[in-house]
């Protein structure tokens, strides 16, 4: 009961609020569509580079709030969403690639190995904002080249941090282990996105 009178007095809150997505990712599009929210998309190109001596989460979570500042100020009735997601990996950031070529080599550095998987999330309203990131690990089995070959040739792989999907082909016969939330590594943890939306 207590989870339903929160959703409910959350949805109630939300009638009166805009609520926006600052992402183009139809994965997280998709994510939030399953809480059930009503909510608009609007994207703002930003560079995307970070300052020296951030390290795993702490990238996406600037990178989260740099995409937020790019919206300026907010009225008075809107809460803006933003995210980022980074796949950490031997004490470095793998991020997208820049062609097949090169997500065929990431995927092959992440074959037989376990890697963090980073989403930073901002939330921000016209008086305050909330960032925070969460963390999963994901293990994959030795990957064999035709497979890493199939998935590039057959999957879009250059729009993912770490050049996979957790929710594709490669997902479902790489992936050996997780532990964490799940839809972090698709790119939104909706748990805290709610427990953070229903705080607000």
């Amino acid at each position: 009961m207590k989870i339903t009178f929160l959703y409910i007095m959350l949805k109630e809150r939300l009638k009166t609020k805009r609520l926006i997505l600052g992402s183009g990712s139809p994965r997280r599009k998709q994510l939030l569509e399953g809480l059930d929210l009503d909510f608009e998309v609007i994207v703002k190109e930003i560079d995307e580079t970070w300052p020296e001596g951030l390290h795993g989460g702490h990238i996406p979570e600037h990178i989260a709030r740099m995409k937020s500042e790019a919206f300026g100020e907010l009225s008075t009735d809107e809460i803006l969403i933003t995210a980022d997601t980074t796949v950490w990996l031997s004490e470095r950031a793998v991020n997208k690639p820049f062609d097949k070529e090169d997500a065929k080599r990431m995927i092959a550095e992440l074959s037989g190995n376990s890697h963090q998987v980073y989403t930073g999330v901002c939330i921000r309203t016209e008086k305050e904002e909330h960032s925070f990131f969460d963390s999963t690990t994901v293990t994959f089995k030795k990957l064999d080249t035709a497979e890493i070959d199939y998935y590039v040739e057959h999957y879009n792989s250059l729009d993912k941090a770490g050049a996979y999907g957790a929710q594709d082909w490669i997902g479902y016969v790489g992936i050996e282990k997780l532990e964490g939330c799940y839809f972090n590594v698709m790119g939104l943890p909706v748990r805290r996105v709610y427990a953070s939306l229903a705080g607000l």
